[in-house]
């Protein structure tokens, strides 16, 4: 007689289940990447619509950076998923939470001390995740980003950012984490509401701090020197009630060529903050361009320099700029960023509610291995990452179709402030200077793009440019 699913233990079945639905969900994507790599090795020349848009040069420039992304995409995803499967198939979890309980014994911690264990699980888990994908990591940055015109960085920059980003994240990550254990553990049994106010605390706290404490450790924030892109950014700001505080511009160009701009800040301390890559006339790409105008092209000065080529401009110009900021504060007077955050927490709230009723199952924790114990981290990453994940992927599709909505509205915003024409020029710009792909499968666009494709908002804003 053959034995089915349903005939094997519980823990057994919760065990396979978690296993098919990653696959499921890893082959889903794989199938969406693969009708989106056949857009990109189909469709070699301008359609007509983009004719006006998109020269034929830049074109094939996306077409293949687009391409090389979604082949890594492939082969990494690949390597991910089977490196989870062996994981738990292998019993991975348990091994390494018996290792962290073998170190925190030599300095005479016993099984009593919880916490402890796992700060050292979480340390020895994101140390090994840290190193297997370095490898991947150094490929897309000095492969892919640097044949395709993107990387700035140099391999010993690369590397201390590397152990500067783990370090940083330990520093935050393992008091956050003992202190939300030690709150599930004394809570009783509202433990989940106290869970929930410490992770609400914690996230508005580091949003608060990011970009003057945090972001300043890996670059350079100078504030945007006093002129006419700063006093038409304040007047802006004033006319819609923006409490802006402070403009920065970051020194983004170290990294990477790519652009982007953002505004943080609770209530009446509002920043903005400026990528230089954005702004033309800042740009330290443009000014190592221009350097040698008259200079004839030779195979050293091409070798020497990853600066774009002369006669192509990096970024917007300042009415440009201008009208991006108008789409991003449309963001915050529509309300989107607070709907976001209320989202996010109603969300959070929900998720510890039931994992409150969820972590008292034994067959949980039997079912990855956990056979005499149930730390209460392993079941936050049992519960969080594995049983949670179908409602995840459900909740992931239905905010991406919610930011595609935010997205129209903030250049609906932007189009009311009479700036339609220089946003219009100016979403061309960005996606000529990121290399953005124009052309989209409609199903992989449905379920990834949290921005609508640029050919979209480009006829919401309206062909005539201008109001």
């Amino acid at each position: 007689m053959v034995e089915t699913m349903f005939d094997l233990p519980v823990e057994k079945q919760i065990f396979y289940a978690v296993l098919g639905f990653s696959w499921t969900v890893y082959l889903w994507e794989a199938y969406l990447s693969y009708r989106q790599r056949r857009i990109y090795r189909t469709t070699t020349h301008v359609p007509q619509e983009l004719g006006k848009i998109m020269d034929s040069e830049t074109f094939e420039k996306s077409r293949l950076y687009q391409l090389d992304k979604s082949n890594f995409s492939f082969w990494s995803g690949l390597y991910s998923e089977t490196e989870g499967t062996l994981i738990l198939l292998l019993g991975g979890i348990p091994f390494l939470w018996a290792v962290a309980g073998s170190v925190t014994a030599r300095f005479g911690f016993g099984p009593e001390y919880e916490i402890t264990q796992s700060l050292v699980f979480l340390t020895l888990a994101t140390l090994f995740s840290a190193i297997t994908g370095l490898p991947w990591s150094l490929y897309n940055t000095f492969v892919i980003e640097e044949k395709h015109g993107f990387n700035q960085q140099t391999l010993g920059f690369f590397l201390k950012d590397a152990v500067k980003k783990f370090a940083v994240t330990q520093c935050i990550l393992l008091p956050v984490t003992s202190l939300l254990l030690y709150i599930i553990k004394i809570g009783g049994d509202y433990f989940f509401i106290y869970a929930w106010l410490f992770t609400l605390v914690v996230s508005l706290v580091l949003v608060t701090i990011y970009a003057d404490y945090i972001a300043p450790l890996f670059d350079k924030f100078t504030p945007l020197p006093d002129g006419e892109l700063k006093t038409d950014i304040e007047a802006m700001a004033k006319s819609i009630s923006f409490p802006l505080t402070k403009i920065y511009v970051v020194e983004g160009s170290k990294r990477s060529s790519h652009s982007n701009a953002y505004f943080y800040g609770f209530f009446k301390n509002k920043r903005i903050v400026l990528f230089d890559t954005l702004l033309e006339d800042y740009s330290p790409l443009n000014k190592a361009g221009e350097s040698q105008p008259e200079q004839p092209e030779s195979d050293e000065t091409s070798s020497e320099s990853k600066a774009k080529p002369k006669n192509k401009k990096q970024g917007c110009n300042n009415p440009e700029i201008l009208a991006v900021l108008g789409h991003e504060l449309g963001h915050w007077k529509l309300g989107h960023t607070v709907k976001n955050i209320v989202i996010s927490q109603m969300n959070s709230f929900l998720c510890f509610s039931l994992f409150a009723v969820l972590i008292g199952r034994k067959e949980l924790f039997v079912a990855f291995g956990f056979d005499d114990s149930q730390p209460t981290l392993i079941g936050l990453m049992i519960i969080f990452q594995f049983i949670f994940s179908p409602y995840n992927e459900v909740l992931s599709f239905c905010l991406t179709v919610l930011s595609r909505r935010f997205e129209f509205q903030a250049d609906a915003f932007a189009r009311g402030m009479g700036k339609a024409s220089e946003l219009y020029s100016a979403l061309i710009k960005l996606n000529k200077d990121n290399l953005g792909f124009p052309v989209a499968d409609w199903l992989f666009s449905m379920w990834h793009y949290s921005h609508p494709p640029l050919l979209e908002r480009l006829r919401a804003l309206g062909n005539t440019k201008q109001d």
